[in-house]
C-alpha cells in the first residue's frame, strides 16, 4: 500500500508558472512541483534555513533537505540545458489562513485541502 504524502504547507503559490529562455532549447520543459518552488521561495529568497523552512512547511528537516535538492537539479538542469520550465502540480496544502500572504512564518496547521498529486 503506498504511503500517503504528509501535508507539505505552502503559504504562496508562484505568481508565474511559466519560463522560457528567449531560445528554448528542445526537450521537454523542466517540471518544478509547487513545494519544490516553495522551499526555493523560503530558503532563497527569504533566507530561511533548513530547519526554519521545515518548521513552515511541517515536514522534518531531511525532507526539506530532499526536496530543496531536487528544486535545485531541476533548477540547474533549466538554466544550463535551456529547457523552458514549468512550475504545478505535486503534493501540497495551501496556507489555510488569509493572513498568511506568504510570510514565511508558521501561522497555523494545514487543512486537508490538498493541492494536485504529481505523478512522478
Amino acid at each position: 500500500m503506498p504511503r500517503s504524502a504528509k501535508c507539505r504547507r505552502v503559504c504562496q503559490m508562484p505568481a508565474h508558472c511559466r519560463f522560457a529562455p528567449e531560445q528554448p532549447a528542445h526537450g521537454e520543459a523542466v517540471e518544478l512541483t509547487v513545494e519544490e518552488y516553495e522551499a526555493v521561495r523560503l530558503m532563497d529568497y527569504l533566507g530561511l534555513n533548513q530547519e526554519e523552512a521545515a518548521a513552515q512547511m511541517e515536514v522534518a528537516r531531511t525532507t526539506v533537505q530532499r526536496i530543496y535538492a531536487q528544486a535545485r537539479r531541476k533548477l540547474a538542469v533549466f538554466l544550463v540545458e535551456g529547457r523552458p520550465l514549468q512550475i504545478g502540480g505535486g503534493s501540497y496544502a495551501l496556507c489555510p489562513q488569509e493572513s498568511c500572504r506568504g510570510c514565511g512564518r508558521p501561522c497555523g496547521r494545514c487543512d486537508s485541502q490538498h493541492g494536485k498529486e504529481a505523478s512522478s
